[in-house]
């Protein structure tokens, strides 16, 4: 594997951890992100910051998003700007080395499908989003294949409701849920029968790492988008009794509203491609991964309310 990688949103769930797995690995990595510490603080959107960033590295990992569809609808201006604008000036700074040409790999999101109309749904489905935030990931992927075109060696990555530490987004579904139900507070569920593929963090970063790997090699040609998803559907009722029962604490009431208008109301995907081209396969169940969260939930209960 190369030995400099910068990740943009170097501060974020998956950005976060993905430092401490290269890291490990012996990878010095350089962060940029908005809220990062002086020397890797800075938005993806200022070109002049993200050239210095790029100079000297081998690859970049692009995590850097407004990354929740709710803010998306929210503020779609900001919420293109970021996602397309700063990917374009990665793209453009990745292309514009002159000792080198470092690889790219672009989050994308199972947003990019809408509404699929088969189950499970493979990375070759017609991409129909339908919001903000998913039209602007499908942009994000046609820069990406522009950059292709023009000898960057760039790949797509598409997540799938990624889960799995307590430093997450706290209106997220799952720590959502996993905090509540360590509390005994009311678990809110708007569209109970929405069905989606959680995967474990854990899972997610193998992945990636995995695919930094390929690109690394250097020996073919970039791989087609590539899914990090579990295959295996769970609706949000579900995950929120599940929640109450491995919380083992005073049932919380379980509060069903109606979906929101501009969410997806089901996905789960086919992971088979991610196990031919990387030899990746999801190791972390939904019940064992949300059984952890719960357990640091409370860990972190316990550490916060100590005199």
């Amino acid at each position: 594997m190369n030995s400099r990688i910068l990740i943009t949103g170097s501060e974020g769930l998956v950005g976060s951890a993905l430092r401490v797995a290269l890291e490990a690995r012996g990878i010095d990595v350089v962060g940029l992100d908005l809220r990062g510490p002086r020397g890797e603080d800075g938005d993806v959107r200022d070109a002049r910051r993200v050239r210095a960033a790029v100079a000297g590295c081998h690859g970049i990992v692009h995590l850097a998003a407004v990354s929740r569809v709710v803010w998306g609808e929210h503020d779609p201006e900001g919420c293109w700007d970021t996602n397309v604008g700063g990917l374009h000036t990665v793209v453009e700074a990745a292309g514009g080395q002159s000792a080198w040409r470092p690889w790219l790999v672009f989050a994308s999101s199972r947003e990019v499908y809408g509404q699929p109309g088969r189950l499970p749904v493979t990375e070759d489905a017609p991409l129909r989003p339908v919001n903000v935030y998913g039209r602007s990931k499908v942009e994000g992927e046609r820069l990406v294949e522009a950059a292709r075109g023009k000898g960057v060696r760039a790949a797509v990555v598409r997540l799938s409701n990624v889960y799995g530490s307590t430093r997450d987004h706290a209106d997220r579904v799952v720590p959502a849920f996993a905090r509540a139900a360590v509390r005994g507070g009311d678990l809110r569920v708007e569209g109970e029968a929405h069905t989606f593929d959680f995967t474990h963090l854990n899972d997610t970063i193998r992945g990636i790492v995995a695919l930094i790997d390929l690109l690394s090699k250097g020996q073919a040609p970039p791989p087609p988008p590539v899914h990090l998803l579990t295959g295996r559907p769970c609706t949000l009722g579900r995950l929120a009794t599940l929640a109450v029962d491995l919380a083992e604490t005073e049932t919380p009431p379980i509060l069903r509203a109606p979906p929101r208008a501009f969410d997806v109301s089901r996905f789960y995907g086919n992971p088979a491609r991610a196990r031919s081209l990387l030899g990746w396969i999801p190791r972390v169940g939904l019940r064992q991964g949300l059984g952890r969260l719960i357990r640091d939930f409370r860990q972190k209960e316990i550490e916060e309310t100590a005199p």
